[in-house]
């Protein structure tokens, strides 16, 4: 005889949870527009020949799209997106090799004209 305080012996009984159901925490990624003209920008500059690779990566804090003249190099240019920024600074920014901001803004296509710019002025 069974009372209705016990359970189906075929249940999981305790915290423990498969790997399937434990939700991954949240992160910051690009959105397809934003990713679109990062990748436009892309290919522009490996068409004249700036740029070889590039590597994407998406922290709980922040995404990174990373840019390399060579794939064994250090990024010569990272576009990071922070969200935390987005009221105060800008959500967006590029960062030189050194780590020095070249700017950030609130919309995008604003903050990516410092890469568009170099390229003009050569």
């Amino acid at each position: 005889m069974t009372t209705s305080g016990d359970t189906d012996p075929g249940e999981s009984r305790g915290p423990e949870r498969s790997l399937a159901t434990v939700p991954h925490p949240s992160r910051v990624t690009f959105n397809r527009l934003e990713l679109n003209r990062i990748l436009n920008l892309y290919g522009r500059m490996v068409a004249d020949g700036e740029w070889r690779d590039y590597a994407i990566d998406f922290f709980k804090d922040k995404a990174v799209f990373s840019v390399f003249r060579r794939a064994s190099e250090v990024p010569i240019y990272r576009i990071e997106k922070d969200p935390r920024l987005a009221r105060k600074q800008g959500a967006y920014s590029v960062i030189s090799a050194s780590g020095l901001i070249l700017r950030r803004g609130h919309d995008l296509d604003r903050v990516l004209l410092v890469i568009d710019r170099k390229l003009a002025l050569v």
